[in-house]
C-alpha cells in the first residue's frame, strides 16, 4: 500500500497556564506534526517536540528536515515497509531525534491503521491501564498546596513536583503535601539538573522520613559521576533524564549503575523504536521503566503510552504533557479516569483529527 501524499508543519500550542520548572518559565509550546496518506485514504499522523538543550535539534530544524527531505522521498513508498522506512532516517539523520519521532509515529499509526491493529497489539499488550502522575511547577508551599488539591478533586493519586532551586523549600513542599493529604498522594520530584550533589544530599536528609517514590535527573549529565558517592539504595530512587537519550547512554548507565530507573521520552530517543532499544537495554539489567514526555500533543503521548504498554517491565508514568494543553490538532488516543491512563482502542493509535 504506497503512500501518496504527505505534509509537515508545525503549530504553535498554548498552554492554559504558564508553569516554572528549575531551568526556564513555559508558557507555549512547538509542536511539528507530520502527516501520511495512503492509497486507501488511511492518514498516519507523527508529532515532534524536541528540547534543543537535551537534544540538540529544535523544532524549526525537525520541520526544516521533515519538508525538504522526508515529504519527497516517503512519497510513494510502501506503508508495509515501515521497519526500513524509520531506519532510512536514523541513518539519513543521526542524532536528531524529533525528525524520527515525527515519521516514526505517523508511520506507526498509518500501519496499525492498515492492518486495523492497535499499535500496542501489534507489539504485545502487557497493560491495560495504569496511574499518571501529574506535574505541579516550581512555586511556594501554599500554592502548591492549592494546585494539590485541585488535582486531588480531579482524582489524580501521584504528584511530581519541579524542584531544583533551593533544597530547603523543596522539601518543605514535599512534607506539607504529605502532612496536608495525610500520604493520599504518592509523590515524585524532578530537579531538571538543578542541584549540585551537597543540595541533592540535603534534600534526601531533609526528606529522609518521607516518602519519596523517586527523583528525576538531580545533577547535571556533564556531574553524573558525583552520584557514585550515594549509597546503592539512593541511587535505585534515581531516574535518568536528561542523561538518558538513546540506546548506547542506557547501556553506559546501566554498566555504571548510578540510575535505578530510566525516564524514556519518545523525544529524546527518537520515536517507538528507539524507545524499545532503551527498553531491551533495560531489562537485564534489572532497571525499571518510567515514561515520560515533554509539552506534547496527544499524537505523540499516545504514542509513548502505546510503547509503555507493551513493556512488561513499565511501572511508572508521567505522560500528563497534553493535559494543559488549550488546544490541539487531534481528540482520542487515551482516556484519563481517576487517574488511570488507558487506551481508548480503534486501529493504529486510535486518533481523530480535528477539522
Amino acid at each position: 500500500m504506497k503512500i501518496v501524499h504527505a505534509k509537515a508543519y508545525l503549530k504553535n500550542l498554548r498552554l492554559k497556564k504558564p508553569y516554572t520548572i528549575a531551568r526556564e518559565r513555559i508558557d507555549d509550546v512547538e509542536n511539528v506534526f507530520l502527516e501520511l496518506q495512503l492509497a486507501n485514504g488511511i492518514t498516519g499522523i507523527g508529532a515532534a517536540n524536541p528540547s534543543p538543550e537535551v537534544v540538540n535539534e529544535s523544532p524549526a530544524e525537525t520541520l526544516r528536515n521533515l519538508e525538504e527531505e522526508i515529504v519527497p522521498w516517503i512519497t510513494g513508498k510502501d506503508i508495509r515497509h515501515f521497519n526500513d522506512l524509520v531506519d532510512y532516517t536514523r541513518r539519513k539523520f543521526p542524532g536528531k531525534p524529533g525528525t524520527h519521532a515525527a515519521l516514526d509515529i505517523a508511520l506507526h499509526d498509518a500501519f496499525g491503521s492498515y492492518l486495523n491493529l492497535p499499535v500496542v497489539d501489534f507489539y504485545g499488550r502487557q497493560h491495560t491501564a495504569l496511574p499518571t502522575s501529574v506535574t505541579i511547577g516550581i512555586m511556594d508551599t501554599r500554592q502548591t498546596l492549592e494546585e494539590a488539591a485541585v488535582y486531588q478533586k480531579a482524582g489524580f493519586r501521584i504528584l511530581k513536583l519541579k524542584t531544583g532551586q533551593d533544597p530547603e523549600q523543596d522539601a518543605e513542599r514535599v512534607i506539607k503535601l504529605q502532612e496536608d493529604f495525610r500520604n493520599y498522594f504518592t509523590i515524585r520530584v524532578d530537579a531538571n539538573t538543578g542541584y549540585t550533589l551537597e543540595q541533592l544530599r540535603r534534600f534526601l536528609q531533609l526528606t529522609r522520613r518521607h516518602t519519596v517514590e523517586l527523583i528525576e535527573q538531580p545533577l547535571l549529565p556533564e556531574e553524573d559521576k558525583a552520584l557514585d558517592s550515594l549509597p546503592a539504595e539512593e541511587r535505585r530512587l534515581l531516574a535518568a533524564d536528561e542523561s538518558l537519550k538513546d540506546v548506547d547512554s542506557a547501556f553506559q548507565l546501566g554498566c555504571l549503575g548510578r540510575y535505578g530507573i530510566y525516564n524514556i521520552k519518545l523525544m529524546k530517543c527518537g520515536g517507538i523504536k528507539g524507545a524499545f532499544s532503551i527498553a531491551s537495554v533495560a531489562a537485564p539489567a534489572g532497571i525499571q521503566l518510567f515514561w515520560g514526555c515533554n509539552d506534547e500533543s496527544i499524537v505523540s503521548i499516545t504514542a509513548a503510552l502505546h510503547t509503555a504498554f507493551a513493556c512488561n517491565h513499565t511501572k511508572y508514568l508521567d505522560l500528563d504533557g497534553s493535559f494543559d494543553l488549550a488546544e490541539d490538532i487531534v481528540t482520542g488516543g487515551f482516556q484519563v479516569k481517576e487517574g488511570m491512563m488507558s487506551i481508548t482502542g480503534g486501529p493504529g493509535l486510535g486518533l481523530k483529527k480535528l477539522t
